[in-house]
Formats: structure tokens, C-alpha cells, sequence
């Protein structure tokens, strides 16, 4: 590679080959230029002013780029580079090098919906983000923001000029559209999700000009901006796409959904978007073969890093977005990867073959714990690197409050019965063999990391071990051998047998079956088995569940943003559910499901009243402690271990950081940036 001299400096050329008039700072070397007022990041003209300089853009050769938008059904030719960014496109300083234009990034998913955010964490965009300390906010998307003094009016300033990945303007229109026309339509969800609320109300989405979005709410919810920078669901959708196809903007939806061979609007909008803000929604390439081929776009325009060109059960391949809003500091326009490749492998065990094989180039979700000696055995060998880094969320287990067999239901809203389990489980066992002594015992108390307002007294709350204590709370309520078989049966004498049902996405095998076995020391009936995530989500929302296993729990960031941890069913459709009809009752007001106890309405009024408080204040740490120690003395969600959980990828990955955190909570790969990550091969 060719280098300049600045100021005495060398400096590394461009990807592109063009010469960069401004330093090449990267976070290892910033040479001397001072930081920005947010970490690893610059406005453009913030950037010049520091750096003294004037900023070179340049991207891949045009002919390159012309190929990968050719690929992009609908798109048009593509205009200058200088039309295609916005006036101010972020700048990103790279960790620790200037990358090279190129290459596949090879990643594996479980399923179409299941293990699949390590890939789009890796392109994902938002308003905001986190950075990568996880504690500071920092600008994405929108250039900045500002609250009013009581955290009921935020205000985002969008970029001038930026472009979705078709060419056409993002303005504050698709974020009001977003809100008004597709978050709040009941013909596309038929409730809202909580943090598109605000205790339960709605906010109101002001635009005084095209790049100025005003989010005002009915109370305080200063965890609304945190719910920005780490949630998969995006505060934006292509108005001049999606709007084509709502009635409430386009009179004739109807009439143009139907020339393609829809029954209406709102069915086309749902091949795009699906009813999920769910990002990995299957695109008309999987929702409507028969008609991509004469629908505006095989996918909606995006602003992320990529764009999907093809799709398929088997998996997905995506394309550079040629309008992406940020570049290096040496000028380059970001991504630096050239395509991204994500097959879809149900199998763990292959799964884990094909890392150790190097066919895979990063992927930390669905790794867990006991899969890290083979991959560390294999890590000189392979050439690749594995971090072992704490998780925020961790092994749960519940059982089915609303469960379809009344018998069950009974045993199971029997606080004394969910007790007993949870002392029946060997906690430091599971530790040390699962865990190879990594991890920490703890009861589930729903926050993580743990705030200062939770004690010692509810993170071990039950957490004992403690089996013949076990057995005899369950001879007490009269859980007994009835028919002298060596198991327990339910009071009708009928035969009880626990199915444990689990996904590797969600929890070891090792935990499952050794909190299984734990159960039958203690004469409780209890089988395992393995089955994929989706067909543990399915089962779970059909509540055919009898026993709940998956990981859980939340940091402070994300509760102060997002109630569904304290209101039934304790979760969403991605993770640990119970209590599935008590969430239809409150959704119904009462018409369907079952009523829940008298506690989880005050549950729900509590999380209402600790996102209104003021962040950090004495009253929010009581209410708190409140609603922690109510579930956690409820025992709705029973813990087990906390501990750490491996992050691959492969040597030849380039500006991969060390992870803080192998979590979902902060959505994955998001922090760290996957739009300066570069293949060097």
C-alpha cells in the first residue's frame, strides 16, 4: 500500500487508492488530533476542525459499485458519490487500521427467525447507539438530540441529504410515517409494543421540517433515547415506499396492491415489513415468490451497511448499500466488506464444526459455555481467536401459571411447589461442571448487571441447595407417590411428567439436563429435549408449555426503556415467556385469558412509575427494590448460574474489538462497529 506524508506523519493510502488530505487516525494511533465530542466518532466538519484539514471522500471504484447496485432490484443508476452522502456523513475512526475494500463475510443462523442478530447487529443502524463503554449514547442516524427539562420531549436532528439505499431522501416524514402509520395501526399490530409508549399512552411524533423529528409524550420516559440506541426495532420505514401501500396515506393502496396481485395495501406492506418489527422479517422473496419479481423492491430500501439481494430458507446474501451515511477518516465510505453471506444451520453440532473449520468469520449468538473447549482447542490451529466475556442475561426456568390442564395450573401457581424446585437445583454443581467454575450463583431479580438497589438477600434469594427440604415442602402440598412407582403424582393421582423443551440459542444442554436430573432427585418425573428456537417460540406462545428454559434478565438501560419484564407475559415473543393467558386478560381488558393475582397489577403499575422517575433518584431506587423483590419472592422466573460465554471470529477479521459483553441486551455486535471491520485475504 502506498503512504503520504502529513506533518511528518505517514499515513496509510485510501481503500480506494485515492490520497486522503486528513490524518488516518484510528483509536490506536490518533496522532495527536484531539477527540470528538463522542467517542471514536466525528461530524465531518468536526473531524476537519480538529484535524485541521479538509476531508477526501472516495469510495469503491465505480464500476464495482455499479455491479452491486445492478444487483438491488428497483434500484436506479447511481449518481455521483458526492450526491449519494449526506451534507455531514459521520465520521468513523476505525479501532485499529485503515481497511481495504473487499470480500465475503461468511456468518451462520440457526433459522429465517432464530439466531439470526448476530448477522444484522453486524449492519444494524438506529437513531442513536451505544458506544462501545455501553454507557454512552452517541449519534447514529440522527447527527443529535436534545430533551426538554422533564424527559416528556425529545427532539432528534436528522442529517441533510441523507438517502435510503434506492437514492431517495430519508427525512423526518419516515419516522412520523414509522409511528403514526405503521407502530400505532391496529391492522398491522394489533397492540402496541410498550416502548412506543409511554405508561401505556401514546406519544405524539411532530415534524417542523425535514430534518427535526419531535417525540412528545404524555410523562416522563427518559429511557425512550436508550431504547433507541439498543433495540433492533427501527424508528424508520420508507414512507415513499410503504406509504404507496397504506390507505391513510395513499388513496388508491388498495387499487395499486391489488394490480400486483395483492388483496390490498396492507397485504403488500406486510410482504415488506411483516407484523413484526422484527428486522429479519422474510422479505417478498420468501413472502411473496410469485410477485417480487413485479413489486417496486425484492426488499425495502434501507440505511443500513447492507442490503439483502437474495433470500432464501437456506439462507441470505446481501450487497453493499452504495448510499451508506458514514465513512473513515481517511475519506473512504464505509462498509469497507464487500458482501455479506449468512447460511442458515439448525444443527449445534455442525454449527460448531464449521467454526472450527473456518468457514464462518464471527459469531457469538447460540455459542454457549460448554461448546469453549473444542473452539479453544482449536483456536492456533484454525486461526482464530475466542474471548470468554460475561453475559448479561442467564439460565431461567419457570413453569406455566396458565398452563391448559387446570390440575397443572394449580400445582404450578402454588408458590411453595416453584420454592421447592428452585432449592432442589445444585447451583455450584451446575458451576462447576457447565460452567468450569466461570460462573456466579444467582436467583433471577430480572436487572443485570445488578443495581445498587438490589441486595445480596434477593440474589440468593432460594438459591440454596437443598433436597430434602425440597421433598418435603412437595409432601406438604401434597405432591406425593400415589401409586408407588417412585414419582410423584398430581392429587387426581394422575401421572406428572416435567418436558423440559430447549433450543441452544437459549440455554446449554448441559443446564437442561442437569437441572432435570435434579428434579427427579427429588421424585419429580422429568424429561429433555433439544428442539429448535422457533419450534420453542411456537409452542411457547400457543402456552403448551409446561416448563419455560431460556436465558433472561435485562440491564438498567433497557428497562428504563421497556416495561415487558413486569408485565405479563414477562417477555416477548423472542425470549422467556409465562403466564401467557394473564397477558391475553390484560390485553383483552378482561374478555379472554385468565386473571392474574392481585401482584402482577402492581407490578405493572410500578414499572410504569420507575420509568417516569427520575434516573438514579432515591424514589426510583425504591420502587425498585419494590418490584424486584415481588418477583423474585414470587418465583415466576427461577435462576441458576450467571457466567461468561464465548465470542469467535476469525484472525484474518480486521478492527474486531474485544467484546465488553456477549449480549443481546446491547445488541450484540452493535457496539462495536461491523461497518469498520475488514477481511485482510
Amino acid at each position: 500500500m502506498k503512504s503520504i506524508l502529513y506533518s511528518g506523519v505517514a499515513l496509510i493510502a485510501l481503500a480506494g487508492g485515492a490520497m486522503a488530505g486528513c490524518p488516518a487516525i484510528t483509536v490506536a494511533d490518533m496522532q495527536g488530533v484531539a477527540p470528538g465530542a463522542y467517542p471514536q466518532q466525528y461530524e465531518k466538519s468536526e473531524f476537519e476542525a480538529a484535524a485541521g484539514c479538509t476531508l477526501e471522500i472516495t469510495s469503491r471504484p465505480d464500476d464495482v459499485i455499479a455491479k452491486y447496485n445492478g444487483m438491488i432490484q428497483g434500484n436506479p443508476e447511481l449518481p455521483p458519490l458526492a450526491e449519494r452522502l449526506p451534507e455531514e456523513p459521520l465520521v468513523v475512526v476505525p479501532y485499529e487500521s485503515i481497511g481495504r475494500y473487499g470480500g465475503t463475510l461468511d456468518i451462520i443462523s440457526n433459522a429465517t427467525e432464530a439466531g439470526t442478530s448476530d448477522m444484522m447487529s453486524i449492519r444494524h443502524v438506529n437513531l442513536v447507539r451505544y458506544s462501545d463503554d455501553l454507557e454512552t449514547i452517541v449519534p447514529n442516524v440522527a447527527k443529535g438530540w436534545k430533551w426538554n427539562d422533564d424527559y416528556t420531549e425529545l427532539t432528534f436532528y436528522l442529517r441533510k441529504g441523507h438517502k435510503w439505499s434506492d437514492g431517495e431522501p430519508f427525512t423526518s416524514a419516515d419516522i412520523k410515517f414509522w409511528y403514526d402509520n405503521l407502530e400505532m395501526d391496529p391492522n398491522i399490530f394489533s397492540k402496541p409494543k410498550d416502548y412506543v409508549l409511554v405508561g401505556g399512552e401514546r406519544m405524539t411524533v411532530e415534524t417542523p421540517d425535514p430534518y427535526t423529528v419531535v417525540f412528545k409524550l404524555p410523562a416522563p420516559k427518559p429511557g425512550l433515547l436508550s431504547h433507541f440506541a439498543n433495540h433492533y426495532a427501527q424508528a424508520f420505514q420508507p414512507k415513499h415506499l410503504l406509504g404507496r401501500f397504506h390507505p391513510d396515506v395513499n388513496p388508491n393502496a388498495d387499487a395499486e396492491a391489488q394490480a400486483l396481485g395483492f388483496e390490498n395495501g396492507y397485504a403488500v406492506i406486510k410482504a415488506y415489513y411483516g407484523n413484526s418489527d422484527w428486522m429479519d422479517t422474510a422479505t417478498p422473496m420468501l413472502n411473496s415468490p410469485d410477485k417480487v419479481a413485479n413489486m417496486p423492491f425484492a426488499a425495502a430500501p434501507t440505511l443500513e451497511s447492507h442490503i439483502v439481494i437474495r433470500e432464501s430458507t437456506e439462507g441470505r446474501h446481501f450487497v453493499p448499500n452504495p448510499y451508506y451515511f458514514k465513512v473513515d477518516t481517511a475519506g473512504n465510505q464505509l462498509p469497507y466488506v464487500d458482501e455479506q453471506d449468512e447460511t442458515f444451520v439448525t444443527e449445534t453440532e455442525v454449527r460448531v464444526l464449521k467454526l472450527i473449520n473456518g468457514e464462518v468469520d464471527y459469531k457469538t449468538q447460540s455459542l454457549q459455555l460448554d461448546m469453549a473447549p473444542i473452539l479453544l482447542e482449536n483456536q492456533e490451529k484454525g486461526d482464530f481467536t475466542v474471548w470468554l466475556e460475561p453475559k448479561i442475561s442467564f439460565p431461567t426456568f419457570s413453569f406455566n401459571v396458565t398452563d391448559e390442564d387446570l390440575e397443572k395450573r394449580e400445582l404450578f401457581n402454588n408458590l411453595a411447589f416453584r420454592e421447592a424446585m428452585s432449592v432442589a437445583i445444585n447451583r455450584d454443581e451446575i458451576n462447576e461442571v457447565a460452567y468450569f467454575g466461570l460462573g456466579q450463583v444467582q436467583q433471577y431479580v430480572a436487572f443485570s448487571p445488578t443495581p445498587g438497589f438490589i441486595g445480596d438477600d434477593l440474589l440468593q434469594y432460594k438459591t440454596e441447595y437443598d433436597p430434602d427440604g425440597a421433598r418435603a415442602t412437595l409432601d406438604g402440598i401434597g405432591f406425593t407417590d400415589r401409586d408407588g412407582d417412585g414419582w410423584r403424582d398430581l392429587p387426581s393421582g394422575k401421572p406428572l411428567v416435567l418436558n423440559v423443551q430447549f433450543a441452544t440459542q437459549g440455554m446449554s444442554a448441559k443446564v437442561a439436563e442437569m437441572v432435570a436430573q435434579y428434579w427427579a432427585d427429588v421424585g419429580v418425573k422429568t424429561t429433555v429435549k433439544e428442539i429448535t428456537a422457533d419450534e420453542y417460540r411456537s409452542a411457547q406462545s400457543a402456552n403448551s408449555l409446561d416448563v419455560g428454559a431460556w436465558e433472561k434478565s435485562q440491564p438498567l438501560a433497557v428497562i428504563l426503556g421497556n416495561n415487558e419484564l413486569f408485565v405479563p407475559p414477562f417477555e416477548n415473543y423472542f425470549a422467556h415467556r409465562t403466564g401467557m393467558l394473564w397477558g391475553e386478560y390484560i390485553d383483552s381488558d378482561g374478555a379472554q385469558g385468565v386473571k392474574p393475582p392481585e401482584w402482577v397489577y402492581d407490578s405493572m403499575a410500578d414499572i410504569a412509575a420507575f420509568q417516569s422517575a427520575t434516573p438514579g433518584s432515591e424514589e426510583q431506587a425504591e420502587i425498585g427494590r419494590r418490584m424486584v423483590e415481588r418477583m423474585t419472592k414470587q418465583m415466576l422466573f427461577i435462576g441458576t448460574v450467571k457466567a461468561v460465554s464465548p465470542v469467535f471470529h476469525r484472525n484474518v477479521l480486521k478492527n474486531v474489538p474485544e467484546f465488553k459483553t456477549a449480549s443481546y441486551d446491547y445488541y450484540w455486535a452493535y457496539p462495536y462497529r461491523g461497518d469498520q471491520w475488514w477481511l485482510d485475504e
